[in-house]
């Protein structure tokens, strides 16, 4: 795989330079004190015409302070803050700015809530409609501007919302979280177009929980605690860790992560960092060689033997988590209080065979075939309206199959008892908590809903209490948390009973990485103790935790297998360019391509070929043609992302 020379190192950073020379959004010395707390302490930023700038970090680090502050909608207590020269609050016709939170009119139609947001900003009905209907074409929302906003999928809501922040034709664009609960494709068709309106001049800085998504920014700031940690490009970042990361892998996962991380906290390792996943380890290290020789010793002092380590560069999320370490510990693991062992002769915990469900003519599941066995970690992952969450209702005994078997804890019949219910925990995407509730008046409900003897509740309640951090704020009312711890506590109530089966509908979503690590971790040890656990998420890089995973497609599982399987039977290559004009070059690609082959990642393009030895003269030529230079290509792994769109845009044809 081609390196880049230092000639072609100082082209991109000369060309970076000068795309990104005229500040448009300059923040100096910023704090915002709230009383006694401070949300922002002094940051420093700024960002050029047509970067797109990315502030990442966990909740609380003080991003939405930023962006009201940014937006002009609040004031800050010291430090300066200019936007296209002037103060925000003088120049708010020309900023965008999408929400974390409220974006839309839900009993508007999709017309209807742009309409009203260009003529809040002042614009014409003439000059804002072509510009608004060339807009939805390009997100695929023309041939849905009767439908109400509230009857759209999460990412149509999104796209709806992007639209009526860019109808003003802005100059700055401020998104606080834009693709929170969004499926993977829905998220890639958002970012091709934030690239697209980020090549046209539009200066974007956006707030995101994925760390792969932040790949995709010019440059991105970590914050906590409402300083700025580091600052920099993706591949900086990931330079200025001096590691490498070694993929290991092997028959007993968990073990192998025991014994590694026993040996590093002795200090009998170079290694930095140990954490498992569904079907790996990863391991951190400062040399590559010595760390490879140093897994091989201990696993095999320890009888386990590994298949394969594989050298790979480290993740954002790496990053991120070793900045994070640097100014507080990781969360507490407090292994769960069990009080109770169900044990089971039976393999399969969950089953499901020709498993169908219809709503009057549509048919939303269609003859699903699944086993999911105890101890085991399945993740279920399909696009908006692929059919998971009616699979999971049905497979938890809320929604009746149209046809089809199943079983459950290990039998075929009464599934809705309350005896089979009383085995189950279930996290709700959307509901789980009651928001005018507090913190224990909750977990006191959910105790009595589950059954949790009385003498053992409040050994459970203080379990998640203390995993979530939330000691002495048990009295806060659930509505005001947010929505990563939220997120934490909605779990510690789904498994206080002690559940055989944990169906998890998108639980982590809004959770930062090193609460998403701790969630994990918690997940892996109720796996270890034998409940099986059926997961959606919108995140794939975390979908890699999962043992084994289904991908759902209109109604149907199209592929199954470990992640590992599943990345490599994926057809073809993938290939990151470098070149001169990244926009031009996708843009010039797609018109050979398929738009889905094709994505854009900060200052470089993605591109997925069939035969990349047949093809990849005809890239060139075309790139060439276009008057774009080439400064390198590599042929790099498939992402788990990268595996789900391609089977999901296969499979449609």
């Amino acid at each position: 795989m081609p390196k880049l020379s230092s000639t072609q190192n100082q082209l991109i950073k000369k060309n970076t330079a000068s795309f990104f020379s005229s500040p448009i959004l300059q923040v100096e010395g910023l704090s915002k004190q709230y009383g006694n707390v401070t949300a922002i302490n002094g940051i420093n930023f700024t960002v050029g015409q047509g970067e797109i700038f990315g502030l990442i970090g966990p909740d609380g680090a003080g991003k939405t302070t930023t962006f009201h502050i940014l937006a002009g909608v609040m004031e800050a207590t010291s430090g300066r803050v200019e936007v296209l020269g002037k103060l925000p609050q003088q120049v708010q016709l020309q900023i965008g700015y999408l929400t974390q939170k409220f974006s839309l009119y839900s009993d508007l139609s999709v017309a209807e809530n742009i309409a009203y947001n260009a003529r809040v900003r002042r614009l014409p009905e003439n000059q804002f409609q072509p510009h608004a209907q060339a807009l939805l074409q390009q997100v695929g929302l023309a041939d849905f501007q009767n439908r109400l906003a509230e009857q759209l999928s999460g990412g149509m809501k999104q796209k709806l919302a992007l639209c009526c922040a860019l109808v003003s034709q802005p100059k700055v664009l401020l998104l606080d979280e834009p693709t929170t609960g969004v499926d993977p494709v829905s998220r890639r068709e958002f970012w091709d177009l934030l690239a697209s309106v980020a090549a046209q001049g539009v200066t974007i800085v956006t707030a995101t929980p994925y760390l792969d998504e932040a790949e995709r920014c010019h440059r991105i700031a970590l914050i906590y605690k409402g300083e700025i940690q580091q600052m920099g490009t993706p591949s900086q970042l990931r330079d200025s860790l001096g590691l490498a990361r070694l993929e290991l892998r092997c028959d007993d996962v968990f073990q192998a992560e025991t014994v590694l991380t026993e040996a590093m906290s002795q200090g009998e390792t170079t290694f930095c960092d140990v954490q498992s996943f569904g079907d790996r380890v990863d391991v951190l290290t400062p040399d590559q060689e010595i760390g490879k020789q140093q897994i091989h010793q201990h696993l095999k002092n320890h009888s386990i033997a590994a298949e394969t380590i594989d050298v790979n560069d480290p993740t954002l999320e790496n990053v991120f988590v070793s900045s994070l370490r640097t100014s507080q510990s990781d969360p507490p693991f407090i292994p769960f209080p069990r009080d109770r062992y169900r044990k089971t002769e039976a393999e399969i915990a969950i089953g499901a065979y020709n498993l169908q469900k219809s709503f009057g003519n549509f048919q939303a599941v269609k003859g699903i075939d699944l086993e999911i066995k105890y101890g085991e970690i399945y993740g279920l992952l399909g696009a908006n309206g692929a059919g998971k969450t009616t699979m999971i209702k049905m497979l938890c005994g809320l929604l009746p199959p149209s046809d089809g078997e199943m079983t459950l804890a290990g039998k075929t019949e009464n599934l809705h008892s309350s005896q089979i219910r009383s085995r189950i925990g279930y996290m709700s995407q959307k509901f789980t908590l009651y928001d005018d509730l507090t913190i224990l008046q909750n977990l006191r409900f959910y105790c009595g809903v589950y059954g949790v003897p009385s003498k053992l509740r409040s050994k459970k309640i203080e379990w998640v209490l203390k995993t979530c951090g939330l000691e002495g704020k048990e009295n806060t009312l659930t509505g005001k948390l947010p929505g990563g711890w939220k997120q934490r506590v909605a779990f510690g109530a789904s498994v206080m009973h002690e559940p055989e089966i944990l169906f998890l509908d998108e639980p982590t979503s809004g959770v930062d990485p090193l609460g998403r690590r701790q969630f994990w971790r918690l997940i892996r040890d109720f796996a270890q103790q034998g409940t099986a656990i059926l997961v959606t998420t919108h995140y794939l890089e975390e979908a890699e935790n999962c043992n084994r995973m289904g991908f759902m497609v209109a109604g149907e599982v199209v592929a199954q297998g470990s992640p590992t399987q599943i990345k490599a039977e994926q057809p073809g290559q993938l290939i990151e360019l470098k070149t001169n004009h990244a926009q031009a070059a996708a843009n010039c690609l797609k018109e050979a391509f398929a738009s889905w082959r094709v994505a854009i990642f900060g200052d470089a393009v993605h591109l997925v070929l069939d035969n990349a030895e047949q093809q990849w003269p005809q890239v060139e030529q075309r790139l060439e043609q276009a008057s774009i230079e080439i400064y390198s290509h590599r042929w790099i792994p498939f992402s788990l992302e990268d595996a789900f769109i391609g089977i999901v845009q296969r499979s449609k044809n």
